[in-house]
């Protein structure tokens, strides 16, 4: 690097003479600070725990969430408006990834008319680069930009996982927390319209496991809107799940995930599940409790409404993944005494086989049967023809039948 950058600098006129200055100057402050490095006292063990996030200002829910006389939209309008909300807000704010510049405005047409509206300059496309389009989001945060990314499907997040994994992610806290990486990622997921093996994976579980990133998963476009407003206020990496399906509500039952568009100000903090159908513990009633996300919370709210059980079965849509709500989760499993978690992604060595477990473990004297979980089947990879795809994913009948068995435990 260093023949490039000094070749740079002649380029745009500095003189051979200030270029030695420059590299006397940094040779000087590099070995200064390693004198400071070599005095410097050891931390102490309490300082492993700080620094992984730097502090939000986002901890309340603001805004109108339903204001009278809006309209319904569908759910990428929703995060469209959002976007475009913040970029007239926020000259920091960018746009940028994959066939998100130009005319077509993205693939699901998130970003249509935004580059005609705020300029080539601010929302522009990149090239077919995944680890560029994720590792560039730290240079574009260190000099002060809010850069929001796009990954055009989940299936093509792994190039750029090095770069979130290594970089990203763990800026904040090798940095002692001087240098939070603030972008905001957005990934199309899950299985839909027979998009086949490379665009219809499920990938949360490996995103969860890194530190240091904040992810959210909603299923309707008004936590959409909200969770990103608050993606974009946070100073930390956040990763945002938006499944494909659920984008213009064409999947039968799935009408729920079209909301009226909540107000500009409006603001749904990271880590707030929602329970979306709440019930009271009956005696000599089972109940139970289904924790999901995204896709899974249309079908656990349908199955209850085709069995009929809205009054025996609890609904908690997480809405993000990390920070994961936790004390909503045990409060409503310990009313219930069963719990089911739904997922899209094959359930095996999964987030939901995870979660279960910490259910389990925190809940176990509560339970009258074990915390199960449903996903889909454990096969590499989503077939594209159609009769497939719907074998390999669960469903609404699926999930009715898993409520049956939890229930008649």
């Amino acid at each position: 690097p260093y023949p490039v950058i000094k070749q740079q600098l002649l380029d745009n006129g500095f003189s051979t003479k200030e270029i030695q200055e420059i590299e006397a100057s940094a040779k000087s402050t590099v070995q200064s600070d390693f004198v400071k490095a070599l005095k410097a006292e050891d931390p102490s063990p309490e300082d492993l725990f700080t620094h992984d996030f730097a502090p939000t200002p986002i901890s309340d829910e603001v805004g109108v969430r339903e204001p009278k006389g809006a309209d319904k939209v569908v759910m990428v309008d929703c995060a469209l408006f959002a976007v475009e909300e913040l970029m007239k807000q926020h000259k920091e704010c960018l746009l940028y990834g994959q066939d998100v510049g130009g005319r077509l405005g993205g693939v699901f047409r998130e970003a249509a008319t935004l580059a005609q509206k705020f300029g080539d300059d601010r929302v522009f496309n990149t090239p077919i680069q995944e680890a560029f389009i994720v590792g560039s989001t730290v240079g574009m945060s260190a000099v002060g930009l809010k850069p929001i990314v796009e990954v055009q499907f989940a299936d093509y997040i792994w190039p750029g996982l090095n770069q979130l994994f290594t970089e990203v992610s763990r800026s904040c806290y090798l940095s002692n927390g001087k240098w939070p990486v603030s972008m905001v990622l957005r990934v199309p997921i899950g299985a839909y319209g027979s998009g086949g093996p490379y665009h219809s994976s499920s990938v949360e579980s490996v995103v969860t496991n890194i530190r240091g990133i904040k992810i959210a998963y909603p299923s309707n476009g008004a936590d959409l809107k909200g969770l990103m407003k608050a993606a974009f206020y946070d100073p930390n990496p956040v990763v945002i799940l938006e499944h494909k399906g659920l984008y213009w509500s064409i999947v039968p039952g799935t009408l729920t995930a079209t909301s009226v568009e909540p107000s500009e100000d409006y603001i749904l903090p990271l880590g707030k599940a929602w329970v979306l159908q709440e019930i009271w513990k009956q005696e000599n009633v089972e109940t139970l409790t289904v924790v999901t996300y995204g896709m899974g919370v249309h079908w656990a709210y349908n199955a209850s409404g085709e069995l009929d059980m809205r009054d025996q079965i609890e609904i908690i849509d997480l809405r993000s993944l990390y920070p994961l709500d936790e004390d909503t989760i045990m409060k409503s499993v310990k009313k219930t005494g069963k719990c089911l978690v739904v997922t899209e992604e094959p359930s095996n060595n999964s987030f939901a086989r995870a979660l279960a477990g910490k259910i389990q473990e925190e809940c176990f004297k509560y339970l009258d049967a074990p915390v199960m979980t449903i996903g889909s089947e454990n096969m590499p990879a989503i077939p594209l023809n159609s009769t497939l795809e719907q074998t390999m994913i669960p469903s609404t009948e699926k999930v009715k039948e898993k409520i049956k068995e939890l229930l008649n435990y």
